[in-house]
Formats: C-alpha cells, structure tokens, sequence
C-alpha cells in the first residue's frame, strides 16, 4: 500500500503539530514538475483529501522517465529499468499499473575497441576480447590497486581505480564517463562513483559471473548485476500518465505547458507562483510550494531578495545535457541487448537503446526496430545546436560504423533534446549546496525534492522516496533531511528479497551512507599534512 492510508490515520497528529501544514481555503499545495518526485508527492496529497496543483513546464509528464511517440513508435528519454528495495515504492508502481507493469530480461554489453564484451563480464568472452595479455595485466593492477589503493578517494578515477585496477578503469570506465560527463574523470567527484556503483567492485563481478546462483541465495544483488526488472508495457511514460489520472481522479489538478516564472514570497512564507502558459502569465496564490525544479532556477525565480553569494552559488551548479536519435529501422532484429554501453571513442554516441527488447509493445510494426541513441552534450555545443537531419544522418552514419546495421535500413526517426539531464558532482557543487541550502530551508512553505530540486544523480524510485517523505514534512510535520538522501546508496544499489511491507525503513537508509570525500573532510586531511594522490582540476 502507498503511504496516503498512513497519513490519513495521523490527521489528528497532524493538527497538533505546529510546523505542519494547514489547509487554506481556496489555495492548493502547487508541486512545481511532474516527474516521479512531484507526481508521487501529488498523489500521495490528493489521496488524503489535500488540494494540490502540479504545474509541468512540458507537454508530457514523467520528467527524464517520460515516453514519446512517433508514428506509433515509443522510445524513452534514457532507458529506465524499474527497481527498487523500498516495498512502498514497488508497491505503489503495482497498484497504478496492474497488469500493465510486466517483467523484463536484462541484457547489456559493452562496445569497445571494435569488440562486443557481455556485461555483466563472463570469462571467456572477456578473455577472448581482451586476449591473455590483457587480461594478465588487468589482473596485476588490480593486485597493486589492492596493496597501494588510493588516499584519500577525491575524484571518480580514484575511486575506481581502488577497486577494479589501473588498467581496467582505462579500459572500460574512463573513455565512456568522460564521454558522458564532458570532463576528466579527475574532475568527477568520488561521491559520483559511490552512488551509482556502491557494492561493485572486480571481485564482485568476477564472483557474480562465476557463482551468480549463490550471489543470489545471499540475500542481496548488486543493482547494476540484476539480470531482471519490472517495465510498463508502453514505457515509463504509461507510468506516470497513470500517476496523473490518478491524481485528477482523486480531486488533484495537473497543468501542462505551464512553466512558473517567478515565486512570490515576503523572504519568509512563498505567497503566489507566476505561471507562463501559452504566452500569457498568471499569479496563482499558494498554501505551500513543492519544487522539483533545477536549484538554479528555483533561486533565480525567487527574484532580486535572494542574497548575492546564494545567486552566485547557484551559478556555480552545473549540468549535463543530452539528446536522443531515434531511428526507425526496416529490420526485425538488430541486437539483443536492452542497450549496449559505447566506450569506444571512433564514434560520439554514448549508450545505444533497443525499445523493442524493452517492451515488444513499444513497437507497432514487428517488422521493424526502433534504436534510440544517447548523445551526451552540452546546450550550445556542436551536436546539441545541430539540425533534426544532420542528427538523422549522423545516428545513421554512427551505426554502420559499429556494424549494427546497413544505413539504407534506416526509415526515419526524431530527436528529442533532454536539458539539464544529469546535475554535475564537480568540485565545486558541494560547497555551493552548503550556501544554496540554509535560504531555501529559511522559508516556512517552500520544499525542494528530486534530482535537479537536490542537485542529485537519483534514480526514480529515489526520487519517489523524496516525494513521500516531502508529504510527511509537510502534512504530519516530520522532520526528515530531504536534501541528505543522496548518500544513502545502499538501498538502491542493493536488493534484498524477502522484506515485505510497504514501510521505509530510515534506519537502513543512515545506515547506508557511504563514506565520501567532502569539503571539510578533504581540510582536515590537508591540515595533518597529507597530499592527495590526485589532484582535481
């Protein structure tokens, strides 16, 4: 069950409790974006009776989990396997979806060096691609990596090198992070690589590779070895269109095409939101604000109070964009693979996804495939600011030189620009959300969830995670640190089977935290006279 029938129960709590929320007549609780952390959050309220307001800046829901279509084909912005440890997130995926949330083999492999590598690894297929040599030599770096690791971990080469080896960082971690990020693996924090792959490690891989039946009787899976997962038959899309009927049917709003402008607001309590919609602007009074927008908008929408040095941190944020090409292909079957990892630095495109492997549904014509190709760039750059065809040819072009198919098997496609994808963990981010956060937590009715609300590389249910416990701080008073979340890894890049309920258990979640590098950390290192082995630039 979701967590509305709990909140129901504690009405009477809430009443008693100064800082929760009190209804206002006549003003709704307006969650600024509808991806997965404004959607959950607007379910959850409506659901208990709440008036809420969700203002969606696009034409479609769901955020980075949205489905587009084009001539009844349906690709995703990014592949998104549906996954997770919280009972209160899976159940709540179930009982919007039902029967339309299917279950799904995962297969991924790696294209590097003009060579096919299954992921997770295999020894003989990796013995074959690497060769003997190779391969020898990946293992002595790693022994070296075990004896003289790194420290302290600052930057994402740090942290993976201390775990798979020197060589194997530079052969399947360094060409494909750099490609995604657009800056040196140096430049990458370490907090980056703890919480997308915690748990992972050589030893891990080769163990799951050579016993995967007993890594599974142990109780856990490491997120990134699961070799299944729950999708909606339509894409994650079907999902969160789901999530919306289901929170106009129980009395909620949500707007689309209606991007808020400016937050009005006495530097204490947010009075009204300014809404841009279809050339026109309106104030929409408010009982709270819930936003999931990029921090530096949501500063800058505050307008001209908002102190100097908060305005210049937000500044400081940044962000990488990406695009997908999606072709339509007059060929039955093209790959295997969900999606297929591009390290290999002959060609731009980063991670290649094949919808039809996601979902048969996806595609109309089973005649035909539809491939979607990731590039990882930056607003205003070459490929972002290049024209629909110039993209169209040069997916085409990128293909064929892969081997995937003959370019005269492509039909045609589209392109979809995604903003703001993946917030930044640089050197600076930290101590710009160490200045970013005291004003936003200075406002008695203003929240931040999600992963541009938080500046975090979250997943969906993470970011559902944020969504219910926004409602509790907000309905029942609850006190939980919405902008901590991100280091608790552990329950999402871990599974354990078998724990029923529907309960978030946030002891596990602090329990989780892994340790890494911060500001203050990194001071008190260089106060007792130790350098670092890695400088970040």
């Amino acid at each position: 069950m979701p967590l509305a029938p709990e909140l129901a129960r504690n009405r009477d709590v809430r009443l008693q409790m100064p800082n929760a929320s009190k209804t206002v007549p006549d003003r709704p609780i307006v969650i600024v974006g509808g991806g997965p952390a404004g959607l959950t959050a607007a379910l959850e309220l409506a659901r208990i009776g709440r008036q809420v307001l969700v203002l969606e800046a696009g034409p479609r829901v769901g955020g980075l989990s949205q489905t587009v279509e084009h001539n009844g084909f349906r690709f995703d912005i990014g592949g998104h396997r549906f996954f997770s440890k919280i009972p209160a997130v899976t159940q709540m995926w179930r009982s919007v979806m039902g029967s339309d949330f299917i279950r799904r083999p995962r297969l991924s492999r790696i294209f590097y060096n003009g060579k096919f590598f299954d992921y997770p690894l295999k020894p003989m297929n990796a013995l074959k691609g690497l060769g003997p040599f190779r391969s020898v030599g990946i293992l002595t770096s790693y022994a070296i990596a075990q004896m003289r690791p790194i420290e302290p971990e600052v930057s994402f080469e740090d942290w993976v090198t201390n775990r798979f080896g020197k060589r194997l960082y530079r052969t399947f971690f360094k060409t494909y992070t750099e490609k995604v990020w657009g800056i040196p693996c140096t430049a990458l924090s370490a907090r980056w690589a703890a919480q997308r792959i915690m748990g992972l490690s050589l030893a891990t891989a080769v163990l799951n590779m050579l016993a995967p039946a007993r890594n599974r009787q142990s109780g856990k899976t490491i997120k990134t070895l699961i070799d299944e997962f729950e999708y909606p038959r339509l894409g994650p899309g079907m999902m969160w269109e789901a999530f919306a009927r289901e929170v106009e049917r129980n009395g909620g709003e949500v707007r689309l095409n209606a991007k808020v402008t400016r937050i009005i607001h006495d530097g204490k309590r947010v009075d009204a939101v300014e809404i841009e919609s279809n050339g026109q602007r309106t104030i929409q009074k408010v009982a709270d604000v819930i936003s999931t927008m990029p921090l530096r908008h949501l500063v800058r929408s505050l307008g001209e109070q908002v102190p100097p040095s908060v305005r210049d941190a937000a500044q400081r944020l940044k962000y990488r964009d990406f695009l997908t090409v999606a072709l339509i292909v007059n060929q039955r079957e093209v790959f295997p693979d969900n999606w297929i990892y591009i390290h290999d630095p002959s060609v731009k495109v980063g991670r290649i996804q094949n919808f039809k492997n996601w979902s048969p549904e996806m595609v109309p014509d089973e005649s035909k495939t539809c491939l979607g190709l990731e590039y990882f760039c930056t607003v205003g750059d070459e490929i972002w600011s290049q024209s629909e065809e110039d993209l169209l040819k040069l997916g085409t072009k990128e293909l064929a030189t892969i081997g995937l198919i003959s370019p005269e098997k492509v039909e045609g496609g589209a392109i979809v620009h995604a903003p703001k994808a993946y917030p930044i963990y640089d050197e600076h981010y930290e101590a710009a959300l160490g200045i970013i956060r005291p004003y936003i937590d200075s406002f008695q009715n203003l929240m931040t969830i999600g992963r541009n609300g938080t500046h975090t590389y979250n997943n969906q249910d993470h970011s559902m995670v944020m969504g219910m416990l926004a409602v509790r701080n907000l309905v029942l008073g609850a006190k939980h640190d919405l902008w901590n979340l991100d280091g608790k890894d552990e329950y999402l890049e871990e599974v354990g089977e078998g724990s029923g309920g529907a309960s978030i258990d946030l002891r596990e979640l602090a329990a989780s935290q892994p340790d890494v590098p911060t500001p203050k950390f990194l001071a008190a290192v260089e106060s007792q006279g130790v350098t670092h082995t890695t400088t970040v630039h």
